[in-house]
């Protein structure tokens, strides 16, 4: 090989070696803004739900007409969807609207959203689906856990909001409404799992600040 050929090999070598390296130091901190930025929207989700314990909501599931978009039933009732719609409301998220749109549902915008089996389908189409352990460690802040509840009177599903607070044990407990107004409760176990998800969005209430 002569000496021009070899030059220009170490050129190009040197060139590729340039660009990875290039591209791994711009793709890291990149990696690592998105994980922070994912943490502060999940432990925004979990203040907004929290905030719900203030208000002693009855647990009433009637079917009720609401407007669209940003419907809600008053703010003295509630099951446990309202508490995730309202706490993504907080966050300028209407789960009414964007559900409705997915068409993962029947089509009726006055209930779609507040029904569990539509959330799940809209929130493992829309957010990221995670396995279901019993392992307290798999359940962040922000999750969203699902449930069948063999023995429940006005529904047999239910779904929850894991909190940042843990118990002693460090498993996480859960910010959920099951009849008795919204409570933070180490009940993340408390009935047969049926479904994780996590699902963060852009907002998409008009006018909404932060």
């Amino acid at each position: 090989m002569r000496v021009a050929d070899r030059s220009f090999n170490s050129a190009i070598g040197a060139a590729i070696i340039f660009a990875l390296t290039w591209s791994m130091s711009w793709s890291l901190p990149l990696r690592a803004e998105t994980a922070d930025v994912q943490q502060s929207f999940a432990m925004d989700l979990v203040a907004a739900a929290r905030q719900q314990r203030a208000v002693l909501a009855i647990y009433d599931p009637s079917y009720r007409q609401l407007d669209y978009p940003m419907g809600d039933v008053p703010w003295y009732i509630g099951v446990c969807t309202d508490v995730v719609i309202r706490a993504y409301r907080k966050l300028g998220i209407d789960l009414q609207s964007l559900v409705h749109q997915s068409r993962l549902g029947s089509g009726d915008r006055n209930i779609d959203h507040r029904r569990v089996r539509v959330l799940k389908k809209f929130f493992a189409r829309k957010g990221k689906r995670l396995k279901v352990s019993d392992n307290p460690e798999d359940y962040k802040p922000g999750d969203l856990v699902t449930y069948h509840l063999p023995n429940g009177t006005f529904s047999k599903t239910h779904i929850a909001i894991v909190s940042d607070r843990k118990t002693s044990a460090g498993v996480p407990l859960i910010i959920h409404q099951i009849g008795y107004g919204v409570s933070e409760e180490d009940w993340l176990f408390g009935s047969k799992i049926t479904g994780h998800f996590r699902y963060k969005a852009k907002p998409n209430i008009e006018g909404w600040k932060k």
